[in-house]
């Protein structure tokens, strides 16, 4: 993996996926992007969600129902008082976001809270975008 994070990422996408922080509410490039496509890590590249499985949960976060394969993986967060289960890139172990358990009943009732400094949507179009 990459040792040169700060070089190849914006100053939020570091402070995102490489320090742990989270983008405020309704300012990322993704939380209401509709475009059907690939959302891949910002970091290194891996796949990680696909459009037809992003939903909006008025969070003001890039939000899905589950993530492909085994790309996410999950560990305990207990930082800033609060009990929470971390989204991490399984390839670059970068900090996507979080898992919650109030998503959509009929679609499996999770919710993957996303910072969009953390996606890169590789449309289906053939065009991308960058956060």
């Amino acid at each position: 993996m990459p040792t040169d994070w700060k070089a190849r990422l914006t100053p939020m996408q570091y402070r995102v996926l490489r320090e742990g922080h989270t983008e405020r509410a309704f300012t990322g490039a993704y939380h209401d992007e509709a475009a059907a496509g690939v959302y891949r890590c910002a970091g290194c590249g891996a796949p990680l969600f696909a459009s037809d499985d992003k939903f909006d949960s008025g969070s003001g976060w890039p939000s899905f129902t589950e993530a492909l394969g085994e790309s996410v993986h999950l560990r305990d967060d207990r930082s800033h008082g609060m009990v929470r289960i971390e989204a991490v890139c399984a390839s670059c172990g970068g900090h996507l976001g979080h898992l919650f358990d109030d998503g959509p009943r009929e679609r499996g009732g999770l919710r993957y809270c996303i910072n969009s400094a953390a996606l890169d949507l590789d449309r289906a179009d053939g065009g991308s975008g960058g956060a």
